[in-house]
């Protein structure tokens, strides 16, 4: 059928029409794509041909609570890939491997990956400054030093559990890195560039560096000085009596921040792979679980003296040695018992019978109340992690000789840190604060506080006046019963010894025990709480005889760290056979050697140094306080340097004394010494 020419026309013109509408369309879109989608487009190019390396972020530094450093981040380099530049693989695997000390197979792998950028680690990661530079003067295409930190630990194994650890990617594992590792986390940034699918630098294009952002610094309540002196005193233990275990803990009683806190065996956090994962995943302090001791009985006297069921200094108790019930006999540790005593030589002597009464007195719905509300059977809530809760007897499993036991100790389970928070509200007023080690976080670039953490009153468990009577009561147990170990000249301390069987089997054993000590001071305003306990120590298994020494030495060197003044207003000591009393030096100077021959009951041994038939100078000096049996060394000389000595002693103490061209006061008599 032929077709006519005005058909012809129509089909053109529609077909002309329908090619203007999609030419248009076309431009439409063009215009569309050009204008309104250009940025899209560009920004999703650049970021296919742009190429990132990162710049990690440092964590942010642990401080003690001086701001003393105690973990911080230190610059280490990195070896990374970028596959599509690398021209020759096996050549760059096999130069590499064993400059990283890692397979050339496990290299290749890295860098053939279809992937941007590659770390080659583990060998490439965090490497020294020299094989870096080394590595860079062997110019492998592809293969870049990247800048990377790792954690450094200045003070080795100091406080190694509160730290923790991190990885390798500077993330926490353990202790306080674990615990605000989000806090202490930065934001990496990044150093980037643009190249093309060859991996080649495009012409024109300029590097872009976003800067990363550093971690918050956090400020710990714990005293670097105050956990040296208390590690040093593990260590010491732990060699003495060759024990399988130690533990310590020092708090501020009246807002709960942890001074110190430390256990043995310790672990370096820097080199934590070298220790046994129970080591560095057991902070026994906060995880370890046992039965107390005559540390509890602390608790039963409060209550005790809270519900006024005792009068410590008025009413009589006989101790036979033992008490019998439920038809079970309870013994006192001392053979024979201690005979008529006061309440309060009951505290003093840790008299089991006793407290057995005490315990009988308050019935076993107020003891455990009590104990209850001193914060065991549950977690203190201390910001560490792996607190565990103790254990105590159901109120239906509490039948007469539970509650004799728990009076005593025996029969609960409570971990240190609960025994140190209970403790300290027993003396500071009454007052249980939350235990804490985080003090505060500090904005590294400002050095502005950002947050502090405040104190945490949990309740108060009794009054300030029976706390009173608790610090006076164990301060007698210091200055006359069984805690004169830790007994300390100058300073008025309290403190309970502890002594409790370990569980073997099943059945307590008659030669594993862990001993412990919890002393305080000053003991009518207590500044510092410290407990310390030692498993299964070598040879006498008594908390007086090995823990409280302990104790003595860690409050006496930490209340000088704290500055607290000496005292003369303590609770005189009682002087039992073998203790070495403590005596005031003598004032020598001026004393001839006659003087001195006619003095025979003179409690020191002399050791005298220089000529002359006078005594010039002395050390100590007089007034000062040391044990009986001392050497006192005396200087001789003239009478004329008598007067020498002293005019120059009179100097020192002047402020206003002349002073030499270094800005020391001049002594013409140091020549004697």
């Amino acid at each position: 059928m032929k077709v006519s020419n005005v058909t012809m026309r129509r089909r053109l013109l529609w077909s002309l029409l329908i090619l203007c509408l999609l030419f248009a369309a076309l431009i439409v879109r063009l215009a569309y794509v050009q204008l309104g989608k250009s940025s899209e487009l560009s920004a999703k190019a650049e970021e296919n041909w742009r190429r990132e390396i990162p710049s990690t972020a440092k964590r942010g530094e642990i401080q003690d609570r001086n701001g003393t450093p105690l973990a911080y981040n230190i610059s280490t380099p990195t070896i990374m890939a970028i596959p599509v530049q690398i021209k020759e693989p096996e050549k760059t695997a096999k130069t590499l491997a064993p400059l990283l000390g890692m397979s050339e197979d496990k290299i290749m792998k890295s860098i053939t990956k279809k992937s941007r950028i590659e770390r080659l680690q583990p060998g490439g990661r965090k490497i020294t400054m020299e094989l870096a530079q080394k590595i860079r003067d062997l110019e492998l295409p592809g293969i870049v030093v990247a800048e990377d930190n790792k954690r450094f630990y200045p003070y080795g194994d100091l406080a190694g559990h509160i730290l923790g650890f991190t990885g390798i990617d500077n993330q926490g594992l353990t202790g306080i890195e674990q615990r605000y590792d989000t806090k202490l986390q930065g934001i990496n940034g990044s150093v980037s560039y643009l190249s093309d699918a060859g991996g080649r630098l495009m012409p024109g294009s300029s590097e872009k560096y976003e800067e990363p952002r550093d971690g918050l610094n956090l400020q710990l309540t714990i005293d670097k000085s105050i956990q040296s002196i208390m590690e040093r005193e593990l260590d010491q233990a732990m060699v003495q009596y060759q024990a399988r275990g130690a533990w310590s803990i020092a708090m501020n009683p009246k807002t709960g921040e942890i001074l110190g806190m430390a256990s043995r065996p310790g672990f370096e956090p820097a080199n934590y792979q070298e220790y046994p994962s129970e080591v560095y995943n057991r902070n026994l302090p906060i995880w370890m679980t046992y039965e107390p001791g005559s540390t509890f009985k602390i608790i039963t006297l409060a209550a005790a003296l809270q519900e006024k069921k005792v009068d410590l200094k008025n009413e009589q108790f006989f101790d036979p040695g033992y008490i019998k019930v439920g038809g079970a006999s309870l013994r006192c540790w001392k053979r024979g018992g201690h005979g008529s005593e006061t309440f309060l030589q009951v505290v003093e002597n840790s008299c089991n019978p006793g407290f057995v009464v005490l315990g009988q007195r308050l019935g076993k719905d107020s003891l455990f109340n009590y104990i209850r509300n001193f914060g065991f059977g549950s977690k203190t809530g201390i910001d560490l992690n792996g607190e565990e809760n103790g254990i105590l007897f159901k109120p239906s499993q509490v039948g007469p000789v539970e509650l004799a036991t728990t009076a005593f100790g025996q029969g609960v389970s409570v971990t240190p840190i609960q025994q140190v928070a209970a403790v300290s509200a027993a003396v500071n007023g009454g007052k249980l604060f939350k235990p804490y080690v985080a003090k505060a976080w500090i904005n590294p670039e400002t050095g502005e506080t950002v947050s502090q953490t405040k104190p945490t009153l949990v309740r108060q468990v009794i009054s300030e006046d029976t706390s009173k009577q608790v610090r006076e009561a164990l301060e007698s147990v210091v200055a006359k019963g069984t805690g004169r170990p830790a007994f300390i000249d100058g300073y008025r301390v309290g403190g309970k010894t502890g002594t409790a069987q370990i569980v073997v089997n099943g059945r307590y054993s008659s030669t594993e025990h862990i001993v412990s000590f919890i002393g305080f001071a000053p003991a009518d305003d207590p500044q510092i709480v410290v407990y310390t306990a030692v498993d299964n120590p070598a040879g006498i298994q008594f908390g007086g005889v090995v823990a409280a020494p302990i104790v003595q030495h860690i409050l006496e060197d930490s209340l000088h760290v704290l500055k607290v003044p000496e005292r003369k207003d303590q609770l005189p000591k009682t002087y039992k056979y073998g203790d070495t009393p403590i005596d005031t030096v003598p004032d020598l100077v001026g004393a001839t050697v006659q003087d001195l021959y006619e003095d025979l009951n003179m409690n020191f041994t002399l050791a005298k140094s220089g000529t002359g038939n006078t005594v010039i100078s002395q050390a100590p000096k007089p007034g000062s306080r040391v044990e009986r049996g001392s050497t006192i060394r005396i200087y001789m000389g003239t009478d004329a340097d008598v007067k020498d000595h002293s005019d120059a002693d009179e100097a020192q103490d002047d402020p206003e004394a002349p002073q030499d061209g270094t800005g020391t006061q001049q002594n013409d008599a140091s020549t004697h010494n």
